[in-house]
């Protein structure tokens, strides 16, 4: 990962993601305990997506974990892939996986109640990645405007990444040309629709058409039917600590999609 500190400066000031405390809560969300029985969510999705990567015979040479986060799903993604290129549109989510990676540890801290903090460190070896860290290339990126480069994957994984995206129309339609034929994509999301993120006019479903409820997995098929089969949709709860008393406990739809093996590929339609 090449990031120079003063492009770590510049996004960390015009991105409503670049916070220390809420750096420090996906990092617990990645790496920290589990809580109410809820299993570790970056882990759960691509174990589930393997399920169908093996089914259905996909080669596993590349991948794309598109909103990586603080780097988990990367992490787990490298264990079964050659490659794995990690993307996330805040610098300072990224840099988390990419300082885990170069040093082996990644310390944080997370607030129990008022100012009294708890300390955390993760050790690279302990979660089984040490072996297949150097598989993964982290950087900051932008999913509805991806270079040239990020192309050919097997598998692309957008982790609650769709809802948070300023076009995720466009985000779709660019994204299956990076895809090869047979190929998945997963999405996952908790369908959180805020005009915060999303002006509410790029929004895909959350809203009534002609009268009659129209989903966000009715507008994800309306979008893919095109180019991708749909192969199935579960649920994958999650929790967010936020305070040793406070926590989000959501649940997030995981859809997946197979691309269809006669597409050909084409770039910047």
């Amino acid at each position: 990962m090449v990031i120079s500190e003063q492009e770590l400066e510049i996004q960390a000031q015009n991105n409503v993601y670049e916070t220390d405390d809420l750096i420090a809560q996906y990092c617990e969300f990645h790496y920290g305990n589990e809580y109410f029985s809820v299993k570790n969510f970056p882990v759960t999705c691509v174990q589930a997506l393997m399920k169908n990567v093996q089914t259905n015979n996909i080669t596993t040479d590349r991948a794309l974990d598109l909103g990586c986060a603080v780097g988990r799903s990367s992490f787990e993604l490298a264990k079964n892939f050659l490659h794995v290129d990690a993307l996330d549109f805040s610098a300072g989510f990224v840099q988390q996986g990419a300082k885990l990676q170069a040093h082996n540890r990644l310390r944080y801290t997370v607030p129990v109640e008022g100012e009294i903090i708890e300390y955390k460190e993760v050790l690279l070896d302990k979660l089984g990645y040490g072996e297949v860290k150097d598989r993964i290339d982290f950087q900051q990126g932008d999913a509805c405007n991806l270079k040239r480069q990020f192309t050919d994957y097997n598998v692309v994984f957008a982790g609650n990444l769709i809802d948070r995206l300023y076009d995720p129309a466009l985000f779709l339609r660019k994204i299956e040309d990076r895809i090869v034929p047979g190929g998945l994509l997963v999405l996952t999301s908790p369908y959180t629709w805020l005009e915060e993120y999303t002006d509410k006019s790029n929004w895909l479903g959350a809203k009534k058409v002609n009268g009659e409820n129209f989903s966000t997995l009715d507008a994800l098929k309306q979008q893919l039917s095109d180019s991708f089969a749909f192969e199935e949709a579960l649920d994958v709860p999650f929790v967010i600590r936020e305070t040793a008393r406070k926590f989000q406990h959501s649940v997030a739809q995981m859809t997946l999609w197979r691309k269809h093996k006669d597409n050909s590929m084409e770039f910047y339609r």
